[in-house]
């Protein structure tokens, strides 16, 4: 039967190359015979359903973790600055730091139960108030990944910075600085400026300042005061 089949199937086709013309009529007729040839199946018992849907597993966490940090990877090495990114405020907005272009940014990472805390927070509230007219903005980032020293909401902590050391700079949502899971805009802050002692952060109020056009330009140590960094800030200011 299926020399049959072959047969009659190879009295249709010429052996010459068939003019496109006559493309369509041989089609048809191809179609008339495997109609009515039978096909062997061998044997093999096919099953009825003709469409093949493709399940694919979602992947493994450890498999999105990996895709996630690539993305983050090739997002901070295409930024050009920190303006080109978006972070998330306390109440957990999206705010495009592009917003702050023109200005001198100090981005600090805080905590509220450091033994850093009250010296810092005391004088970062000294440096904005008194160079917040001048094209001059604080970022805060809380971060709980150094002893668990920043561990409340983002409300405690903005009611905690606002109330007793009056800060008047914006704080953001609580972020990670280090590990798998680091903010994208800290990955870009750490690659631009690399510590001593390699790029990750040490701890609570390490200091990041970036010029008028987004570019960091220096970082400092957690120890280092803010006040002692006021020189570099003027002279990013143009201040005499």
């Amino acid at each position: 039967m299926l020399s049959s089949s072959r047969s009659a199937i190879a009295r249709l086709i010429p052996r010459t190359n068939t003019p496109v013309s006559g493309l369509p009529r041989l089609a048809k007729r191809l179609s008339s015979v495997s109609s009515k040839a039978s096909i062997p199946s061998f044997g093999l018992q096919l099953p009825r359903q003709t469409s093949f849907p493709c399940s694919i597993a979602p992947p493994s966490p450890a498999l999105r973790l990996l895709f996630r940090s690539a993305s983050d990877m090739a997002s901070s090495k295409s930024a050009a600055s920190v303006h080109d990114f978006t972070v998330k405020d306390a109440r957990g907005k999206d705010v495009d730091l592009s917003t702050y272009k023109g200005k001198v940014l100090l981005i600090v990472n805080v905590a509220s139960q450091c033994g850093l805390t009250n010296s810092n927070y005391t004088e970062l509230s000294q440096l904005y108030e008194k160079y917040k007219g001048n094209d001059f903005e604080i970022l805060a980032f809380p971060c709980n990944q150094f002893g668990g020293q920043e561990p409340g909401s983002n409300e405690e902590i903005v009611e905690f910075a606002c109330t007793r050391f009056k800060a008047e700079y914006p704080i953001f949502d609580k972020v990670d600085v280090n590990g798998d899971n680091v903010a994208p805009v800290y990955k870009y802050l750490k690659s631009s400026k690399g510590g001593l002692f390699g790029d990750n952060i040490k701890w609570n109020f390490s200091k990041f300042l970036v010029d008028k056009d987004g570019n960091v330009v220096d970082r400092y140590a957690p120890t280092t005061s803010p006040l002692s960094i006021e020189k570099d800030i003027k002279k990013l200011l143009g201040i005499a």
